[in-house]
This record gives C-alpha cells, structure tokens and sequence, in this order.
C-alpha cells in the first residue's frame, strides 16, 4: 500500500486583474507526516519562479471547508456552491486561491482510507524521530 497521495489540483489565483488565471498545484499527504497537507504550485505559477510548497495541517483543510479556519500563515474558507479559498500569508504578500470543493473533498477523503481522522498517532514512530534529533544534535 501506497504511503502518499497526490492530486492535481486546478487552482484560481485572485488577482487585482478581473480574469482569475488558473494554475496547477498538487496537494499532497505522506502518512508519515499524518497531521500535514502540503500544498505546492509549480515555478512558473510564483513569483519568484520557484516551486513553492506550503504545508499545514490536515485538520484545517477539513475544518475551513465549512467555516473559515485559520489565523496564521494559511487560512481556509468555504466560498460559494463549490469554491474552497486558501489565503497563503507571507512577508513578502498574500496569495488567495480558489480550488473546486469537490477535488478537496475527495483529496481528503483519499487520506481517511489511508489514515483514519482521530488515528494519526498511530503513524508516528516516537522513538525513531527522537534519535533522529538526538543525532542531529550531536
């Protein structure tokens, strides 16, 4: 059994322009990491022309598909029939995409079968990551 999912997902970028071009992102959970989500937009779709990847937590994604949910760095809200926006804070601005409900539904449906909401840490391997910091301060 596969221990990642990934999803292509079409993603709308507001802009101070009135046509909201649409760019690509994947968003991706690793059950290794079971609490995170991340989200990445290709080079071309940035700024800086870099792939950038922004990760929060699995819980906020589901929670803001219903209510806005968020206060720092990435904040989630329903919007409209089916519409998810995720506001994407950074020093250097603000980035607000709009993804199709639907596609973010089944994403997080897609991480339920592979680790249960509420089981996640059952996933994580305490004592491994504890050496692991153990050597890495050495």
């Amino acid at each position: 059994m596969s221990t990642v999912i990934e999803q292509p997902v079409e993603a709308r970028l507001v802009a101070a322009a009135p046509r909201m071009p649409s760019i690509p992102a994947t968003l991706h959970y690793d059950r290794r990491d079971p609490f995170a989500v991340r989200m990445t937009f290709p080079a071309p779709a940035t700024l800086e022309g870099v792939d950038v990847c922004w990760t929060f937590s699995r819980e906020l994604l589901a929670a803001g598909m219903t209510a806005p949910e968020g206060h720092g760095d990435v904040r989630v809200r329903p919007y409209g029939y089916d519409r998810t926006v995720l506001e994407f804070h950074a020093p250097e601005g603000t980035a607000v995409v709009h993804v199709r409900s639907g596609e973010v539904r089944r994403f997080l449906e897609a991480t339920a079968e592979l680790v249960p909401v509420g089981l996640e840490h059952l996933q994580l391997d305490l004592d491994q990551q504890l050496a692991e910091l153990m050597r890495d301060a050495c």
